[in-house]
């Protein structure tokens, strides 16, 4: 599959199967997602991978997705480390490339994922539950596996409704 193939037939996938991901696996997620690029190459990202379901089960009460977290077999939280940023914005720039190579890498690997962004109201409570350093703050959760369920048809604005001028 080419890279414009990929982008466009990747889908938020909810529901997974129990078949388990293996650490390789998801390691090969995680390096695909350090390959993103980063102002000064300064690499604001830190991740933390859980499979545990007693750890799930409490993340899931922290958000309305509940069913999705406790369907997937693996979640990888997604953390700007503020100890390593220089600028706001551009770091968090970063950490959505890091997160889309993820995705992209995931959808590759015949496995799905989504990308969990209404579990940041709990950011603070799921650092706390996970035990990390204050320098970290959620940036994501993704939640995956091997997918239960086909992606949806997609659709996006045409180019004449996103392109503002041509000069």
């Amino acid at each position: 599959m080419d890279i414009f193939e990929s982008i466009t037939t990747r889908r938020s996938i909810r529901k997974f199967t129990e078949a388990p991901v293996a650490d390789e696996v998801i390691d090969r997620i995680i390096e695909a997602g350090t390959w993103a690029p980063s102002g000064m190459n300064n690499q604001p990202w830190k991740f933390g991978v859980i499979k545990d379901n007693e750890i799930k089960t409490k993340i899931s009460t922290l958000t309305h997705y509940s069913k999705i977290v406790l369907s997937s077999n693996a979640l990888i939280a997604v953390f700007l480390d503020n100890s390593l940023s220089y600028d706001r914005t551009k770091d968090c720039q970063a950490i959505g490339a890091c997160i889309q190579n993820m995705l992209l890498t995931i959808h590759s690997m015949g496995l799905g994922a989504v990308w969990l962004g209404e579990i940041l109201k709990s950011k603070d409570s799921i650092l706390k539950l996970i035990g990390g350093p204050q320098d970290l703050e959620l940036m994501a959760v993704i939640a995956l596996g091997y997918p239960a369920q086909k992606g949806g048809k997609g659709s996006r604005k045409s180019l004449e409704q996103t392109i503002i001028f041509r000069k």
